[in-house]
């Protein structure tokens, strides 16, 4: 087969593989993309290797350079990838800036944890990590950690704890997926497979909620509770927002009856404006300021615990269903609204037309709200009252 001079190879311009001789090719990608690779057969199968950019590599040193490669294979059976690929290890694991797994996970979360919504997920992070990936494979090299180690890590909890086991497996591919961008590992990351955890049915997760007819006599027994922590599930009911973003809530968000949770501490990311009805107002402007949050530095279970100590069969997240209950059963405002006020996605088409957060009819649903929650009501059945003919 008679070779392509160098002048023929430059006027190839359509995207596609050349063949030039000694297994090298000419490899077209687009406008700008030309290189040198070596194609060859191994078990059967076809394998490629880069040989440089058509740039800075001539076409008679991708030529000599693929002859090497294609001698080596033959008289000493090496695969050239996979020499390249050893060679690559063996150069990280003789690096002088080879760091260990524990040290490289510190050093991705300190790199992330400004962008994280409060302290809590550096905590989880840290946590999760001391209890169930450092003992394990906390002292190995970044470099080093295999499918092997992380199934390691994973199999002593894929089936008494799934929903850890399928975090940790995401932390640690983070973390390699990190380590392999500066140039301390290679980029096969072994926590992507597929198959390191047993498939789990999807379920619906509900959370128990107050009904909310009792949801007026249940406030009234709450607002006798002295501790910050009833306060904290009082503003949580008013505002109908999730539990979290109560617990992280900062004072310089309050500006006199408007909440504004900024969109990293929102679970869609968006910033969300709050309107506060009266008694939600009257309660934040009876709570002491100590620091920037108007709860402190409270336990992610602390409205629990408020609901365990009175006997409620509820969580605090019910109390958003009791909301929308109400709202869907008792008021005509329309679903959009009440969407909204939840801090919910709406359809795309809907979204679409109400490019607005309807705050205004919100500020109304919430007064409604506070009013309703604010009276007790009495249980029994409903008798409609007809006019005499």
């Amino acid at each position: 087969m008679k070779k392509l001079t160098a002048i023929e190879i430059a006027k190839i311009k359509k995207p596609g593989r050349y063949s030039v001789g000694d297994g090298a090719y000419l490899q077209i990608t687009g406008e700008n993309g030309r290189s040198w690779i070596f194609r060859y057969e191994r078990g059967g199968r076809a394998r490629h290797i880069g040989l440089g950019s058509c740039r800075y590599v001539t076409l008679a040193e991708a030529r000599e350079r693929a002859h090497a490669m294609r001698r080596s294979l033959i008289l000493d059976g090496v695969d050239p990838l996979e020499a390249k690929r050893r060679a690559e290890h063996e150069r990280l694991l003789a690096s002088a800036i080879a760091k260990t797994f524990r040290e490289i996970a510190f050093d991705y979360i300190a790199a992330h944890e400004d962008s994280w919504r409060g302290d809590h997920s550096r905590k989880q992070w840290t946590s999760s990590l001391e209890k169930y990936v450092f003992p394990r494979i906390g002292a190995m090299l970044v470099a080093t950690v295999d499918v092997a180690a992380v199934v390691a890590v994973l199999d002593p909890i894929a089936k008494s704890i799934p929903e850890t086991a399928a975090r940790i497996k995401n932390r640690i591919s983070l973390i390699l997926d990190w380590a392999a961008a500066r140039d301390l590992r290679s980029h096969d990351n072994p926590a992507k497979r597929s198959n390191l955890l047993p498939k789990r049915k999807k379920r619906q997760e509900h959370f128990a909620a107050l009904p909310y007819q009792d949801v007026g006599a249940f406030m009234q027994e709450l607002r006798q509770r002295p501790e910050l922590g009833a306060r904290a599930l009082e503003l949580q009911i008013l505002t109908a927002i999730r539990p979290g973003e109560v617990l992280g809530a900062q004072w310089d968000e309050i500006e006199g009856d408007t909440w504004t949770i900024a969109a990293k501490r929102t679970k869609a990311h968006r910033g969300h404006r709050v309107p506060l009805s009266r008694p939600a107002v009257k309660l934040l402007a009876a709570l002491p300021r100590t620091g920037p949050t108007i709860f402190g530095q409270p336990s992610p279970q602390l409205l629990a615990r408020v609901l365990e100590r009175m006997n409620v069969d509820a969580t605090p997240h019910g109390f958003r269903s009791s909301f929308r209950d109400w709202a869907a059963e008792t008021t005509a405002y329309p679903n959009f609204v009440v969407e909204q006020a939840l801090a919910h996605s709406i359809g795309s088409v809907e979204a679409a037309y109400r490019r607005g957060d309807l705050f205004e009819k919100r500020r109304r649903l919430m007064e409604d709200w506070a009013t309703y929650c604010n009276q007790p009501h009495a249980k029994g059945d409903v008798v409609p009252m007809r006019r005499e003919a």
